[in-house]
């Protein structure tokens, strides 16, 4: 039995499983920027881009698939399948490279992306598909591009998308890169953390254009003015994501916070401005200017970039508190 071939009662539990997870990312008011996105979440088979995925379990993952010979263990994956959670779909000595993101994450940052009939639309990290199979049941398939360095991954991706019915551009390559033959774009939205902002992507946007992308532990939400320039504040929600990887990657290193107090450790927003702040601030610098300002929350920073410089800021680009990403 394929994957996408399920049988009559694994069929419905999928069809119900979706329409729960669809009620579910509704009450949680995900996409209430953008109520269009529950269309696309209604019709979009998500079990077709997990045809199996990790669980973790004491001392190590447990596999879950949809051909396997225990009807209970299918049964499993197709509930996993549709579970609002993010899915580990592909590990590495013992490392995890690739994964679904949470459904809901997935709908809010769809919404934020602000996309409007016509509009193209690149993404970088293709993971399993699922994200532009929304964005092509949305957009069309003529206008979505998705790109990932991993041969295997963009392949995986390619056939889910088939399955499902639907065909957008899925090239292999460094997304820190971009698509130039396919620019200009409209909006781009990255499924992978990044370091900084790659300036190629600016150079691909049109004037207006919208960057949506995890930086950090949060997602940074650019308007681009030009080739050269572009400036945004974080939204307030958390976001964790695998790193991206290829020739344009730089690794943040992570502060150590000894002598910070350990109320301030354990505090998401002080974690987030250690992360957002890398090497640039020492740990006790960003403590006193955490404390200083009433410990703020994400969507009080912000990032500029402008010609080969880009930093961070807190209220005000052109303020004090300001440190420099690359």
């Amino acid at each position: 039995m394929g994957a996408h071939a399920l049988d009559r009662d694994l069929a419905g539990l999928a069809a119900a499983a979706r329409a729960a997870l669809v009620r579910e990312i509704d009450a949680s008011g995900a996409w209430a920027a953008d109520p269009a996105w529950r269309a696309a979440f209604e019709a979009v088979p998500r079990h077709l881009f997990v045809p199996y995925y990790y669980v973790g379990v004491m001392g190590g993952y447990e596999r879950r698939w949809g051909e396997s010979p225990d009807p209970r263990t299918r049964e499993k994956w197709v509930r996993g399948a549709y579970a609002d959670a993010p899915l580990a779909t592909r590990l590495r000595d013992g490392e995890l490279v690739s994964s679904s993101s949470q459904p809901s994450l997935m709908a809010m940052m769809l919404a934020e992306l602000r996309v409007r009939d016509g509009d193209r639309v690149l993404e970088i990290g293709a993971g399993t598909g699922y994200n532009a199979a929304l964005l092509a049941h949305r957009l069309g398939d003529d206008h979505v591009t998705t790109v990932d360095l991993e041969p295997e991954i963009t392949e995986a991706a390619r056939a889910h998308l088939a399955a499902a019915g639907y065909h957008p551009v899925v090239v292999t390559g460094d997304g820190a890169r971009g698509v130039p033959e396919r620019a200009p774009f409209d909006r781009i939205i990255a499924t992978c953390t990044l370091a900084s902002v790659p300036t190629a992507w600016l150079a691909q946007c049109r004037p207006g254009a919208r960057i949506l992308s995890p930086l950090a532990t949060g997602l940074i939400a650019l308007t681009v003015r030009d080739a050269g320039h572009a400036e945004g504040r974080f939204l307030h929600t958390p976001a964790y994501f695998v790193p991206l990887r290829g020739a344009g990657r730089r690794d943040r290193e992570p502060a150590d916070p000894s002598g910070v107090p350990r109320r301030a450790r354990e505090s998401d927003r002080f974690r987030f401005l250690l992360a957002l702040s890398g090497d640039s601030l020492e740990p006790r610098e960003a403590y006193a200017l955490w404390e200083r300002e009433g410990q703020p929350g994400r969507e009080r920073y912000g990032v500029t970039v402008s010609g080969d410089r880009e930093w961070a800021w807190l209220d005000d680009p052109e303020g004090p508190c300001v440190w420099p990403l690359r």
